[in-house]
């Protein structure tokens, strides 16, 4: 089995575990392994043998084969260039797919308005102008160069006022199921 092949493989699985309508915990069951060792290969931090594969295909009614298919290993290497994809005004996304990294650039004056809550952790990065952030009951002024982390659960919102502004938002996508 082609390496690059069994890392992408995780997104096989979760679709295909997703469409039967099971959980981690069903398809472990099913198949004998662990609902974090599931999880790793889902969110592709660890590669199945074939033998695991072999067991996820059996609990999830298919083959092997059928899962490398899915798994779409050719798309390793993308690139978005900004005339491709212009996106909605002052905001277009830097990662195209679904990855386990969401990217998306904000240029000009923006104000997300409702307080946001992300699933996943995130960065803010002020690469031009300056932002007004507020993150649990706390307020932030990020300059040029700053960057603000926020954990998964974070509660927040930002604004920017400067039409020069431009801030890339990077996060773990929300797909992604962590371990706290």
């Amino acid at each position: 089995m082609d390496e690059k092949e069994t890392l992408r493989v995780g997104v096989a699985v979760r679709r295909r575990r997703r469409a039967m309508a099971l959980t981690l915990a069903a398809v472990a069951e099913r198949s004998g392994l662990s609902v974090p060792f599931l999880s790793q290969i889902e969110n592709e931090r660890a590669r199945p043998s074939e033998r695991s594969l072999q067991q996820i295909a059996d609990a999830l009614d298919t083959t092997t084969v059928a899962l490398l298919d899915a798994a779409d290993p050719a798309r390793t290497v993308d690139v978005v260039r900004a005339a491709d994809d212009p996106g909605r005004p002052g905001a277009r996304a830097l990662v195209r797919g679904q990855h386990q990294m969401h990217a998306e650039e904000f240029t000009g004056e923006h104000d997300a308005g409702r307080e946001l809550v992300l699933r996943n952790d995130a960065m803010l990065y002020v690469a031009d102008g300056a932002a007004q952030v507020e993150a649990e009951g706390r307020a932030y002024r990020l300059e040029r160069g700053d960057t603000l982390y926020l954990s998964g659960g974070v509660r927040h919102r930002w604004r920017a006022g400067d039409p020069h502004t431009r801030i890339l938002v990077v996060s773990v996508a929300e797909h992604i199921e962590t371990s706290t």
